[in-house]
């Protein structure tokens, strides 16, 4: 099992390679600079020229990718061309956001998810299952934004429970009160996130169970009396779920890369959020950092899910 997952990471390293050239390539053919912002009637062209001398946007563009993968080997991005701090510093502080977000959406999409997928293929072809496949419909077809900014007009604006912006509130002193203040500021859009991501794991597992009720060691442990609770619980729900652990990999990488709709609509400063302003403000240095951070954690999340795949299964033990 170590050997085999020592050969995956080692795999990992030419697929980094790869994406951190394409990420680099495909940041360098985005229209403008991060200097094109500065550009007024009162600008020097002068000036212009040498901020980008200074920023080495000068030199070939294979020059420009040894120098920055480079450093990236030693923990250095860069300066974030914006905010003029270091690509690292700021990448962390948002990460810290984003990981307190991430924790809360995972669990309560598998507390909502879970149950509900249970339901649906325990009772299926019954009300329960038909509601639940209808509420599965509605949010798998609606669009996040439009549901984030309904829930902001009605549970921020209209009626006051939730904060709209930020992710700690300025008064908020001592541990208890920061750690309940950055609680309260997640609350909305970790279990909107939630809602509207836990359609897979509903839809698997009501799969699962329809599937596994007409197995035949189903069919068999029924035809030796075993009571139907112990039938359901021991084997036909226990199979069932090895496909969710299965995901439970992704989905944490997934959201630990930011919910990008999310965190911009309300201006939760994390890492999703700190995406689109570099996209935006042509922030070259933060932009490539994130979009690579992005791919290695999906990477990280597929071999975690064969991991835990693995271990749930021993069926599939990884050799």
């Amino acid at each position: 099992m170590w050997k085999t997952i020592l050969r995956r990471v080692i795999l990992m390293i030419p697929q980094i390679i790869v994406l951190s050239l394409f990420v680099f390539i495909l940041a360098k053919m985005m229209p403008g600079d991060p200097f094109t912002g500065l550009i007024t009637p009162q600008t020097s062209p002068a000036q212009i020229a040498r901020l980008r001398k200074e920023a080495g946007l000068d030199n070939p563009w294979y020059v420009q990718y040894v120098d920055w993968i480079g450093r990236a080997l030693h923990g250095d991005f860069g300066m974030s061309y914006q905010m003029q701090r270091p690509v690292t510093s700021i990448i962390g502080e948002r990460a810290i956001n984003t990981l307190y977000l991430s924790i809360l959406s995972v669990v309560l999409t598998y507390l909502i998810g879970i149950p509900l997928g249970v339901a649906a293929g325990r009772y299926e072809g019954t009300w329960i299952d038909t509601s639940i496949q209808f509420y599965n419909f509605i949010s798998m077809s609606t669009p996040g934004f439009v549901v984030y900014m309904l829930a902001i007009a009605l549970f921020g604006f209209a009626l006051g429970w939730f904060p709209t912006s930020g992710s700690i509130s300025v008064n908020a002193s001592g541990v208890i009160g920061t750690i309940g203040s950055r609680i309260y500021h997640i609350i909305l859009p970790s279990l909107l996130i939630a809602i509207l991501g836990n359609a897979s794991i509903v839809q698997y597992l009501r799969s699962g169970i329809v599937d596994n009720k007409l197995e035949d060691y189903v069919k068999t442990a029924r035809s030796k009396g075993v009571p139907e609770r112990v039938v359901f619980n021991r084997h036909i729900l226990r199979n069932s779920l090895l496909p969710i652990a299965a995901f439970f990999g992704n989905v944490i990488t997934g959201l630990l890369s930011g919910s990008v709709f999310a965190e911009t609509i309300f201006a939760y400063p994390g890492m999703g959020k700190l995406f689109i302003d570099s996209v935006s403000g042509r922030d070259y240095s933060i932009m490539t950092a994130l979009i690579l951070l992005y791919g290695i954690l999906t990477l990280l999340g597929n071999l975690l899910s064969d991991i835990i795949m693995s271990i749930v299964d021993p069926r599939i033990r990884i050799d």
